[in-house]
């Protein structure tokens, strides 16, 4: 899963969000120096990443890529499964898209000491191009899979991959629901513990 589902699988607790989301930087036990709740996203995150990895629909979704793709296809699936997360969000939240996104954007400014240092660069960035945003549209998603294929060089081919969405489209977001209600479940147990 990429960003903003790793946010909403965060729950209610600003600082859960915030390891979740920062995680990706943060090796190893690193994450030990970080408050408790910060800890607790960033160990929910790598849970998700093995969770998600793992399970059959996830793959599933990632062999119709391998052919044209290959190791990238994860990613682009990931990027994808954003996609309808945004696009379906009415119905795994009562809260609209642009104020959620807006409330995380200010979780981050207001927590941002507790940042990374590689978070505090990306944070501008993301928040004036508004990332979590843009994953509802195919153009927005175009724009993030360039942006992605750039920082390989252009060698991921990355920016080809909508086209792969828009002719399997029904299929991709098929696949998503199921996954992701399996997902918000297992997530739903972890941050019970």
């Amino acid at each position: 899963m990429n960003f903003l589902a790793h946010i909403y699988l965060s729950g209610d607790n600003d600082l859960i969000k915030i390891g979740n989301f920062m995680a990706d930087g943060i090796r190893g036990k690193q994450f030990e120096t970080y408050p408790t709740l910060i800890q607790k996203g960033i160990l929910l995150h790598r849970e998700i990443d093995t969770y998600t990895d793992a399970h059959p629909v996830f793959r599933q979704s990632t062999k119709k890529l391998h052919e044209n793709y290959h190791h990238y296809s994860g990613v682009i699936v990931d990027i994808f499964y954003d996609h309808f997360l945004a696009k379906n969000w009415s119905i795994y939240s009562d809260e609209k898209l642009e104020d959620y996104v807006q409330r995380f954007y200010t979780s981050l400014h207001d927590n941002y000491e507790l940042l990374s240092e590689r978070t505090q660069k990306l944070m501008p960035i993301m928040i004036r191009e508004n990332w979590l945003g843009i994953y509802k549209s195919i153009e927005g998603m175009q724009h993030i899979l360039t942006q992605m294929d750039r920082r390989t060089k252009n060698l991921s081919k990355m920016q080809f991959a909508t086209t792969e969405l828009i002719s399997n489209y029904d299929i991709f977001e098929a696949d998503f629901t199921l996954f992701f209600e399996d997902l918000r479940n297992h997530c739903a147990k972890k941050l019970l513990l």
